[in-house]
């Protein structure tokens, strides 16, 4: 049994990775923006995309409202 192999980078906080040798995907925590051939594909589209920044989450509201 062979062990997966993982190539991952980091390009404008976006994870740019492959798995096995296989394509080369641009992705945040939750999404998959593209899948490329060669890393120097998806290192010219994930500089090419905005600095990607995750949102904080929202706090649970403190507030109670009296009925």
């Amino acid at each position: 049994m062979s062990v997966p192999m993982l190539n991952k980078m980091h390009m404008n906080g976006y994870d740019v990775l492959s798995v096995n040798n296989g394509p080369w995907r641009v992705c945040t925590e939750g999404d998959r923006l593209g899948a490329f051939a060669s890393r120097e594909e998806a290192l010219a589209f994930a500089a090419s995309l905005p600095g990607y920044k995750p949102r904080a989450k929202k706090p649970a509201s403190s507030q109670t409202t009296d009925k």
